[in-house]
């Protein structure tokens, strides 16, 4: 399946990786090629994580990544993965 990012998460991801950034930049590298890494293998098994508890939609998921949350839809129509959205939900954006 291919994978796609949506806008939302594209722009919430930047903002997570500047805040992180801001205290340690290798810090911050490591979380993107790690947590990029874990949606890459979201492919293999979509299924795999979690119904989501924030939509009413089987084929939206949440993976749980250092305590963010990525919210990810499973478009088997077009046989492709869509990252909706990162966030921490105990912390602002």
């Amino acid at each position: 399946m291919q994978i796609k990012l949506d806008i939302k998460f594209e722009k919430h991801f930047n903002l997570i990786f500047e805040y992180i950034a801001k205290d340690k930049l290798s810090a911050s590298k490591k979380f993107k090629k790690e947590l990029f890494e874990q949606i890459k293998n979201i492919s293999n098994i979509p299924y795999k994580h979690r119904k989501s508890v924030y939509f009413n939609d089987e084929n939206i998921r949440d993976m749980i990544f250092k305590k963010y949350t990525i919210n990810y839809e499973i478009d088997v129509n077009r046989n492709m993965i869509i990252i909706l959205n990162i966030f921490n939900q105990n912390k602002p954006l």
